[in-house]
């Protein structure tokens, strides 16, 4: 889940000078689990950005506006209000904003309205905890299904640092030492060995920005005849 924060109105009001005519989008999954862009969010908005004067033209919660064929769809039954409009507000984490823009096609100014703090998850009592970096090189198997790389401050991949003290963190003292954390589950689970590996420094290249993921035949196809060629795919 991606976690959202709304930002104050202020920079809202600031970030919409020179725009009247306002679209709203919101997002009907994280943002509105975060309570940062579900309709209860929008109205509220609406409500403050008419005091300010502004125009709200209509609005829309795409399921997940980082999808582009939500987007499309919701745009698609909202072109009247779309018309009408000289820039769109968004209540979704960065992704859904240039997700918006990548696929409005009026060529309206695209203003988030939220930041975009980290991926979490959320626990039984609605608290959401950060635990996964996305890395591109996904260690959980050699640690218990504990990320260090998150959940240690210094991102350590063998063993806690010589500044833990009594299991907690030296960054942070009401924290408890990641790896402390990783020990304790690998004796629980009888695997202790694998405590004792080292680690290999991760490729960080695998993490460069940005990705891309083409998921098309025509990409599908060319990635197995790379394969094929370097002698990754024997023939039989």
């Amino acid at each position: 889940m991606i976690i959202t924060e709304q930002k104050p109105l202020s920079e809202i009001i600031e970030q919409l000078k020179g725009y009247q005519d306002i679209f709203l989008v919101g997002c009907g999954e994280c943002a509105t689990t975060c309570k940062t862009g579900g309709q209860a969010e929008l109205d509220k908005l609406k409500i403050l950005l008419e005091q300010e004067g502004k125009k709200i033209t209509g609005s829309c919660i795409p399921p997940a506006p980082c999808v582009a064929s939500q987007i499309k769809t919701e745009f698609a039954k909202n072109i009247k209000a779309l018309r009408q409009t000289k820039a769109i507000l968004v209540l979704a984490c960065g992704l859904g904003a240039q997700s918006v823009k990548d696929n409005d096609r009026m060529g309206l100014a695209v203003i988030p309205g939220l930041n975009t703090l980290c991926g979490a998850v959320m626990d039984a009592q609605g608290d959401f905890y950060e635990k996964c970096s996305m890395c591109g090189e996904c260690v959980l198997s050699a640690t218990a299904a504990i990320c260090p790389i998150t959940l240690c401050p210094k991102g350590l991949l063998n063993g806690p640092c010589g500044g833990m003290d009594k299991g907690k963190c030296e960054v942070n003292k009401d924290r408890d030492c990641a790896w402390v954390c990783i020990y304790q589950e690998l004796k629980k689970n009888d695997r202790l060995a694998e405590f004792k590996k080292v680690h290999s420094p991760k490729d960080y290249k695998r993490a460069l920005k940005p990705h891309k993921i083409a998921m098309t035949r025509k990409e599908g196809w060319n990635r197995w005849q790379e394969k094929k060629n370097r002698g990754y795919i024997q023939k039989r």
